[in-house]
């Protein structure tokens, strides 16, 4: 794909339980499309036939990775990017864009349209966050558990420390938007 200033993704990156889905939630409400890395794996085991849990997701995409390469949900990502840009889309939001894999694979495909924000949080206030949401939530060992696998399995660090702009999301909502529309705005995003 060529270089075109005008197209923007953003990657959104960050731990469970860090506030990526609050950054995206934002960002959708605003219009812009998502991709969400996640529904690659569940759109793959539906077709499978495969009952999706919390066990079973983990699973098929250790294996698919395993079978497929570790890119393998990063290329199905990349068709759904280029396809909304060639529906007219120019900005585009990634949700769940884990692995060292994907992250150069999307610096790759799309040269000079990637920035990557990372939502990060003191672990001891994503644990406790975590283990009161509505939603999935998770014990402390739980959550060590998968952090250990994302990190180790899924090189989930790496686009971390790669990140363009960090947001420290220790305070309240409100001032997580804060600071998401200050690089918003620095960005043209």
């Amino acid at each position: 794909m060529q270089n075109n200033k005008d197209i923007k993704l953003l990657a959104i990156l960050g731990m469970s339980g860090s506030g990526k889905s609050s950054v995206v939630d934002y960002l959708t409400k605003r219009g812009v499309p998502k991709i969400y890395f996640g529904g690659m794996i569940y759109k793959e085991m539906e077709k499978r036939g495969i009952e999706i849990t919390p066990e079973t997701q983990g699973e098929f995409r250790e294996m698919i990775r395993n079978t497929e390469g570790d890119d393998w949900v990063g290329r199905q990502a990349v068709t759904e990017a280029k396809d909304l840009i060639s529906a007219g889309q120019r900005r585009i939001v990634l949700d769940g864009l884990y692995s060292w894999a994907e992250y150069k694979l999307f610096k790759h495909e799309f040269p000079g349209m990637l920035t990557s924000i990372a939502v990060v949080i003191p672990k001891s206030l994503r644990y406790e966050r975590l283990a009161h949401r509505p939603e999935r939530p998770f014990s402390a060992a739980e959550i060590r558990d998968r952090d250990l696998s994302e990190i180790e399995r899924l090189q989930k660090g790496a686009p971390i420390a790669m990140a363009d702009y960090y947001i420290l999301n220790d305070g309240s909502l409100n001032d997580l938007y804060t600071h998401l529309k200050a690089i918003l705005s620095e960005i043209g995003f």
